[in-house]
Protein backbone atom coordinates (compact mmCIF):
# COMPACT_ATOMS: atom_id res chain seq x y z
CA UNK A 1 0.00 0.00 0.00
CA UNK A 2 1.59 2.98 -0.63
CA UNK A 3 1.38 6.66 1.12
CA UNK A 4 -0.66 7.67 -2.10
CA UNK A 5 -3.46 5.21 -1.74
CA UNK A 6 -3.30 5.96 1.89
CA UNK A 7 -3.30 9.82 1.44
CA UNK A 8 -6.90 9.21 -1.21
CA UNK A 9 -8.55 7.32 1.51
CA UNK A 10 -7.84 9.32 4.29
CA UNK A 11 -9.17 12.35 1.90
CA UNK A 12 -12.13 10.53 0.45
CA UNK A 13 -12.85 10.25 4.56
CA UNK A 14 -12.10 13.45 5.27
CA UNK A 15 -14.75 14.68 2.62
CA UNK A 16 -17.24 11.69 3.66
CA UNK A 17 -17.05 13.77 7.10
CA UNK A 18 -17.76 16.94 5.84
CA UNK A 19 -20.45 16.05 3.47
CA UNK A 20 -22.21 14.18 5.92
CA UNK A 21 -22.37 16.44 9.13
CA UNK A 22 -22.99 19.77 7.00
CA UNK A 23 -26.77 19.48 6.67
CA UNK A 24 -27.58 18.92 10.79
CA UNK A 25 -24.36 21.83 11.54
CA UNK A 26 -26.42 24.22 8.92
CA UNK A 27 -29.51 23.24 10.66
CA UNK A 28 -28.05 23.58 14.15
CA UNK A 29 -26.67 27.08 13.18
CA UNK A 30 -29.37 28.94 11.41
CA UNK A 31 -31.70 27.66 14.12
CA UNK A 32 -29.36 29.21 16.34
CA UNK A 33 -28.91 32.46 14.45
CA UNK A 34 -32.53 32.75 14.41
CA UNK A 35 -33.04 31.95 18.52
CA UNK A 36 -29.90 34.54 18.79
CA UNK A 37 -32.04 37.61 16.67
CA UNK A 38 -34.96 36.52 18.93
CA UNK A 39 -33.51 37.30 22.27
CA UNK A 40 -31.82 40.04 21.11
CA UNK A 41 -34.51 41.57 20.02
CA UNK A 42 -36.48 40.75 23.09
CA UNK A 43 -33.93 41.11 25.87
CA UNK A 44 -34.44 37.42 26.83
CA UNK A 45 -31.34 35.65 28.08
CA UNK A 46 -32.36 31.89 28.77
CA UNK A 47 -30.05 29.74 28.02
CA UNK A 48 -32.22 26.58 27.52
CA UNK A 49 -34.23 28.74 25.03
CA UNK A 50 -31.25 28.21 22.52
CA UNK A 51 -30.67 24.43 23.96
CA UNK A 52 -34.54 23.05 23.48
CA UNK A 53 -34.96 24.03 20.19
CA UNK A 54 -31.80 23.61 18.29
CA UNK A 55 -31.08 20.22 20.21
CA UNK A 56 -35.06 19.41 18.54
CA UNK A 57 -34.40 20.78 14.92
CA UNK A 58 -30.86 18.67 15.31
CA UNK A 59 -32.87 15.39 16.17
CA UNK A 60 -35.79 16.15 13.27
CA UNK A 61 -32.64 16.77 10.77
CA UNK A 62 -31.08 13.49 11.89
CA UNK A 63 -34.41 11.78 11.19
CA UNK A 64 -35.10 13.68 7.84
CA UNK A 65 -31.28 13.61 6.63
CA UNK A 66 -30.21 10.20 8.44
CA UNK A 67 -31.16 7.12 5.36
CA UNK A 68 -28.58 9.43 3.21
CA UNK A 69 -26.39 9.89 5.93
CA UNK A 70 -25.91 5.92 6.43
CA UNK A 71 -26.08 5.17 2.94
CA UNK A 72 -23.50 7.69 2.13
CA UNK A 73 -21.14 5.70 4.58
CA UNK A 74 -22.36 2.53 3.87
CA UNK A 75 -21.39 2.73 0.47
CA UNK A 76 -17.49 4.49 1.55
CA UNK A 77 -17.54 1.58 3.17
CA UNK A 78 -18.36 -0.75 0.60
CA UNK A 79 -15.90 0.67 -1.90
CA UNK A 80 -12.88 0.45 0.51
CA UNK A 81 -13.83 -2.91 1.22
CA UNK A 82 -14.51 -4.30 -2.34
CA UNK A 83 -10.73 -2.69 -2.89
CA UNK A 84 -9.49 -4.18 0.00
CA UNK A 85 -7.16 -6.40 -2.43
CA UNK A 86 -5.86 -3.66 -4.41
CA UNK A 87 -4.49 -2.26 -0.65
CA UNK A 88 -2.52 -5.27 0.13
CA UNK A 89 0.61 -6.59 -1.39
CA UNK A 90 2.45 -10.12 -1.08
Amino acid sequence: MTVEAVAEIARDALYLIIKVSLPVLLVSLVIGLAISIFQTVTSIQEQTLTFVPKIICVFLSLILFGQWMMNSMVNFMVELWSSFSVYVHR
